[in-house]
């Protein structure tokens, strides 16, 4: 994993928001905001009943999977992706999530409506229990990784059926993954090492295009949709999703 150091700054402001999350995650109630987060600029996009933040992609409306159960955003079986009805340039996520075994979903950042699927514009951060979901054989599919890009590592995310926490940063260029409160994966989008692995190199064999480069807009928007994956079987819960606009 490529891991780069940010400016001494820029670590104080990320690790303030950690602290600040995780000490009123521990006395606020499920969906609310405290008023230190609400104060820092922090938004619900959940609030436990009300699902008017989102909405079906390329649709006006949320699709009828997609419920409100016992203080949870869920969905049960394989149905359409949302997006947020508004668009988020820099910004902070924190969400939980919790997936059965086998679970298999992704939250795609900067997302436009340009393509037929989602994921054919925007970057993913994969949802994934770890043990016998396809896709975490793989590091670099595994959960939390920057879907194809970046590797996730071993050993952070809970047991199939247990609630983990979620934050995602996305500041200019340079994009942050935790999980559990550990950073597992960082990068800058649109460097030259990004545009890489997304082409590949014509001259080296061993470095082919991921299967996103045919799509010329992909990852290049500047400001976009939160989105949620749907399509994949099964079922996916939420809980305190929450976001700021970072200045």
């Amino acid at each position: 994993m490529t891991r780069r150091l940010l400016p001494f700054a820029a670590l104080v402001m990320f690790s303030s928001s950690v602290a600040l999350a995780q000490s009123t995650r521990a006395t606020a109630p499920a969906n609310t905001l405290s008023p230190a987060e609400k104060k820092a600029g922090w938004k619900l996009l959940f609030d436990g009943t009300s699902l008017a933040a989102w909405r079906g992609y390329q649709q006006a409306d949320l699709p009828p999977e997609w419920m409100a159960i016992d203080g949870t955003m869920t969905k049960v079986k394989t149905t359409n992706d949302i997006v947020t009805r508004e668009q988020y340039g820099d910004f902070e996520l924190v969400l939980d999530w919790k997936l059965p075994m086998r679970g298999n979903s992704g939250i795609f950042y900067r997302a436009t409506e340009k393509e037929t699927k989602v994921y054919w514009s925007a970057p993913e951060y994969q949802l994934a229990e770890d043990s016998l979901t396809p896709d975490s054989r793989n590091l670099m599919t595994s959960v939390a990784a920057v879907y194809g890009f970046y590797p996730s590592k071993r050993g952070v995310v809970h047991r199939a059926g247990e609630w983990n926490t979620t934050r995602l940063v996305a500041k200019g260029p340079h994009v942050e993954h935790w999980l559990n409160g550990e950073l597992v994966a960082q990068y800058e989008l649109w460097s030259p090492e990004w545009l890489l692995k997304l082409r590949g190199d014509p001259n080296d064999p061993a470095r082919k295009p991921l299967k996103f480069a045919p799509y010329a807009d992909f990852g290049m928007a500047k400001t976009g949709f939160i989105a949620v994956q749907g399509d994949h079987n099964g079922e996916l819960s939420m809980r305190n999703i929450k976001i700021r606009e970072l200045k």
